[in-house]
């Protein structure tokens, strides 16, 4: 049986109406005109950051996070990547039994909302001791101390080196919060009154979706409340933006952060995004993804995991919708080593794409204007990883192309143009074939006659590349070159 949270006090029929009615008042569905505040005013530029998913999957512990987040800082911070993100499962105090769900506990607060594992997240400790309720440990708060102080030190300590932060959740309640029945903080509803028990996520046991109504909407501002205190700028929510697509809870959790300051990044996953949902997306939420997890593959003929080639035709039909506050992302980059923990694939090791193969994929997310969030393990940062992270040029067509697309496919062979302020313009050429290719670019082709005489820079060499009629490239199989125009 769920355990109830009752009250007989004198006011009991009172509050009992006044629930009654809010779960009448369902919420709008219509999407706002435009959002409270640009969207731009929150990303102006794809960001830049590390996600531990790729290295270390649902065990990620503090320590490792400030030994990832201190390379970030030291090393790639001077070069614009500053977010730091902790992804899925730092609520999990056994996390290597995600295989058998019967035997997941969770670490929750008496209001059902997830916190830190005090064992992996030792800053979020205060002493309070939890009970335990069937796979829940729940602390509660006193008068004089909190049940957790959550990922606030965390947070605090990215803060003061400069750097934002973030984390990863599961859309939805949990379900240990609904079998609880628990309270939903800051209201008179409960767990029950905001959960679709229909709806659960195909892929993920530990949630339920929430309900389009004033308990959902509750729920979902209890839960920003707690990641605003925390100090949370960049929210990656998953199963929400396909398989299944959650309209509802993408605009519940969009008011949220409204009502919050309107100052956390909004990402949603996974892919694909359907290109239908561009319009409904842009007022609010930041990222998106547009395909299914991207691993350390060039090609995949699997729905999951996706590899490089197959993100070519998805950011050539997303290009329209890139601006800024809007950025359709390509996935995270499986760059350098991914280990210890790897959530697929064969283990730990070095990434599977070559250094060929790696090099493209960061020229094309460049030239795209996707995010660029990394998966590597940072603490075993090598000088050919880092050299790709690194190339100023190309991160300046990444944060600073007012335009990007796609100008040329014939065969294996694609070029893209990007337009840059002060009248610069970026060429990427790319060979998606099996044999070297020799390329003499063709402005005209490529819509740009008018810089005939322009020089150029090849961007990874950093070397004079000469004018376009006597541009030379020899592309590897699955290699790519970029250009820059000179000023």
């Amino acid at each position: 049986m769920p355990r109830t949270v009752r009250n007989f006090s004198p006011f009991h029929t009172l509050r009992c109406f006044l629930r009654f009615a809010a779960l009448c008042a369902v919420s709008a569905a219509s999407l706002p005109a435009r959002a409270q505040q640009p969207q731009a005013a929150l990303s102006p530029t794809p960001p830049l950051g590390w996600n531990s998913w790729d290295s270390y999957g649902l065990t990620v512990n503090e320590a490792q996070v400030h030994e990832n987040a201190t390379v970030l800082h030291d090393k790639l911070l001077p070069f614009g990547w500053k977010y730091v993100v902790v992804d899925e499962g730092w609520y999990f105090p056994n996390p290597e039994d995600r295989p058998h769900p019967e035997k997941l506990q969770y670490a929750m607060d008496e209001y059902g909302r997830f916190l830190p594992d005090t064992t992996r997240f030792p800053s979020s400790a205060t002493g309070a001791s939890p009970h335990q309720d069937g796979q829940s440990l729940i602390y509660p708060a006193t008068q004089t101390r909190a049940a957790s102080k959550g990922l606030t030190e965390l947070a605090a300590w990215v803060h003061a080196n400069g750097m934002l932060f973030g984390i990863h959740i599961i859309r939805g309640i949990p379900k240990e919060t609904v079998r609880l029945n628990l309270p939903i903080a800051n209201s008179g509803f409960h767990a029950l009154d905001a959960a679709d028990t229909a709806d659960s996520c195909p892929w993920d046991p530990t949630s339920y979706g929430v309900r389009d109504n004033a308990a959902g909407q509750a729920w979902y501002d209890a839960l920003i409340r707690q990641y605003s205190d925390w100090g949370v700028d960049f929210l990656k929510v998953d199963c929400i933006a396909d398989h299944p697509y959650r309209r509802s809870e993408i605009l519940q959790l969009h008011r949220a952060i409204e009502k919050n300051g309107n100052k956390m990044l909004l990402s949603l996953s996974p892919g694909p995004t359907a290109l239908d949902h561009a319009a409904e997306l842009a007022p609010v939420a930041q990222m998106w993804r547009i395909s299914n997890d991207i691993w350390d593959l060039w090609e995949s003929d699997q729905e999951f995991p996706q590899g490089v080639k197959s993100q070519f035709a998805r950011l050539a039909k997303w290009s329209g919708y890139t601006q800024p506050g809007n950025w359709p992302d390509a996935d995270m980059l499986p760059l350098g080593e991914l280990r210890p923990r790897p959530d697929v694939g064969p283990g730990p090791r070095s990434s599977r794409l070559s250094q060929t193969e790696q090099q493209t994929q960061m020229t094309l997310w460049a030239v795209a204007r996707s995010p660029l969030i990394l998966g590597s393990n940072l603490t075993l940062l090598s000088t050919d990883t880092l050299r790709l992270l690194t190339n100023r040029d190309l991160l300046r067509v990444n944060q600073t192309a007012q335009r990007s697309h796609e100008a040329l496919h014939q065969g294996d062979l694609i070029a893209w143009v990007a337009e840059l302020p002060q009248g610069q313009t970026a060429i990427a050429f790319f060979n998606l074939g099996e044999s070297p290719m020799s390329v003499t670019p063709s402005l005209g082709a490529l819509g740009l006659g008018s810089l005939q005489k322009t020089r150029w820079k090849d961007v990874w060499s950093g070397a004079d590349a000469g004018r376009a009629g006597t541009v030379q490239l020899k592309l590897p199989p699955h290699g790519s070159a970029m250009l820059l125009s000179q000023r």
